[in-house]
């Protein structure tokens, strides 16, 4: 990734939205971007030249649309749209997510079709580039109409208005802006809603998880792997013309994972004979399957996020070429993000309750042929060695359950009726971010558990891509001799996962 994004139009991917959210990669708007943003710009002009009303531009918004405004008023119009809109409430987003809102926001403005001047992508460049964050409450949106509270928020620091933080401190976006030497920008014509009337936070949201899932899925399949060994199972399962016959991508490829990380395992081999098991149980025959069913799963978000981070979805739409146009439509609907984002939200449950069901397995000692103690305790009665963790489990995949429900299918109608059917796209976003948190949390149980169980089998020693996640682990973890406080050993396990580091 280079040191600088330049937004020239073309769509942006999960990888740049996450380096500029979160590695603090630099932004700038390429001289194409501004010469078609003009034109489009050049546009709008014109049309309100032509004394016909035009939404959003010389209208009130939604039911109120049919209200005509005069030309002395028009600044007016579009300072207090985002002003009104500022409505959001609860918790703060993170700084992260605010950051993929606004890149995301900027490279759609940027693609000329919002008939905006440049100088409103360029002062969101200054602020990710100076790290002005505003401050966005979390609840508001309801996916239709894009993202507007949100949206709003951020659209009033720019104005010099709202909250924002700056060089680690909350303050007033007046103060952010002085801070870095920023203007206030004086909102005209159409500025206003084209700064909020898109899908950007549940696309800059849905950026950043599917960066994360890459992470998770593969550190849930290397801790599959590490239970079979864990429990010393067999192997059989994941023969390859097993899923050829199947015919489905996603455990084909998760099984070839699977066996990779297994080859050379001297624990599979060591209890082939005399073995008077016949079949494993579910969590660790089927997983292949049920993961790779989420991972195909996670494949359509991924494509639907891919389309989205290369849209504008504005409303109404400016076009330049040929007969110049503004053409009110719907492309803010946030439809096509929400059920993917719900979709990945039951991905998750299912990564993480197949995870906990082998996290079971290993501290249950219900198998007498996996030859582990309960709980993995060194003296069960007198430890309940990592008894909890599977309790603590156990409680994520309880809220995955809930969290699994869609939130785009319960319709809440707003705007006195104009906006009738809504997406809820953001709450879907938040429900698949919570639910990745958990479903971490419920691998790096299980890895902790599977760690521990495989070296009471030395000196077998599991396959090599195992090998190396147990050393991973063990440089953050210690091995279990006695009982301890375990809350610290997951969430070092769990920052494994999230730096990609295990899979």
């Amino acid at each position: 990734m280079t040191t600088t994004l330049t937004l020239d139009g073309s769509p942006l991917t999960p990888r740049s939205v996450v380096a500029v959210a979160r590695r603090g990669v630099r932004v700038a708007l390429a001289p194409e971007a501004r010469r078609g943003m003009e034109a489009s710009r050049a546009v709008v002009d014109g049309h309100l030249a032509d004394g016909k009303a035009h939404y959003g531009i010389n209208t009130g918004f939604g039911s109120l649309s049919r209200v005509r405004i005069g030309a002395a008023d028009l600044a007016t119009l579009q300072r207090n749209l985002v002003r009104s809109h500022s409505a959001g409430a609860g918790a703060p987003l993170p700084v992260e997510v605010v950051r993929a809102l606004m890149v995301v926001l900027a490279a759609s403005l940027a693609r000329g079709r919002s008939g905006v001047r440049p100088v409103l992508v360029e002062a969101l460049c200054r602020l990710l580039n100076e790290g002005v964050t505003p401050v966005v409450p979390s609840i508001g949106s309801v996916g239709a109409s894009g993202d507007l509270a949100p949206l709003a928020h951020v659209a009033a620091v720019l104005m010099g208005e709202g909250r924002a933080v700056v060089d680690g401190r909350e303050c007033s976006g007046a103060e952010a802006l002085a801070a870095k030497g920023i203007a206030p920008l004086e909102l005209q014509a159409k500025e206003g809603l084209a700064l909020i009337n898109g899908t950007h936070l549940m696309a800059g949201e849905a950026a950043l998880l599917v960066e994360d899932w890459d992470c998770l899925l593969g550190a849930a399949i290397i801790a599959g792997a590490m239970s079979i060994d864990a429990l010393r199972g067999t192997d059989s399962y994941l023969d390859g013309r097993v899923y050829a016959a199947r015919g489905q991508p996603g455990p084909a490829g998760v099984a070839a994972r699977l066996r990779a990380a297994l080859a050379g395992s001297t624990i599979v081999s060591s209890h082939v004979e005399n073995d008077p098991r016949v079949q494993d149980p579910y969590s660790l025959r089927c997983q292949a399957v049920v993961l790779g069913a989420a991972e195909d799963a996670a494949g359509y978000v991924k494509r639907a996020v891919a389309a989205e981070l290369g849209a504008v979805t504005d409303n109404p739409l400016v076009f330049g070429a040929g007969e110049p146009a503004i053409v009110s439509a719907g492309n803010f609907h946030g439809m096509p993000v929400a059920i993917p984002l719900d979709v990945l939200a039951i991905a998750l449950s299912h990564v993480a309750g197949v995870s906990e069901r082998r996290t079971y397995l290993m501290t249950s000692a219900s198998e007498p042929e996996a030859r582990l103690a309960p709980f993995l305790a060194r003296v069960p009665g007198l430890q309940s060695g990592l008894m909890i963790a599977q309790y603590t489990a156990a409680a994520c995949v309880n809220e995955l359950i809930g969290l699994a429900t869609p939130a785009s299918v319960s319709n809440v109608p707003t705007c006195a009726g104009m906006e009738d059917y809504n997406s809820f796209g953001p709450r879907s976003a938040a429900k698949a971010r919570r639910g990745l948190e958990l479903a971490g949390t419920v691998v790096a149980i299980e890895l902790l558990c599977a760690a521990e169980s495989v070296e009471r089998h030395r000196p077998l020693r599991s396959g090599d891509g195992v090998e190396r996640a147990i050393a991973a682990v063990r440089s953050r973890v210690a091995p279990l001799k006695e009982d301890r406080p375990l809350s610290g050993d997951i969430a070092a396990i769990a920052g494994l996962i999230r730096e990609g580091s295990l899979g």
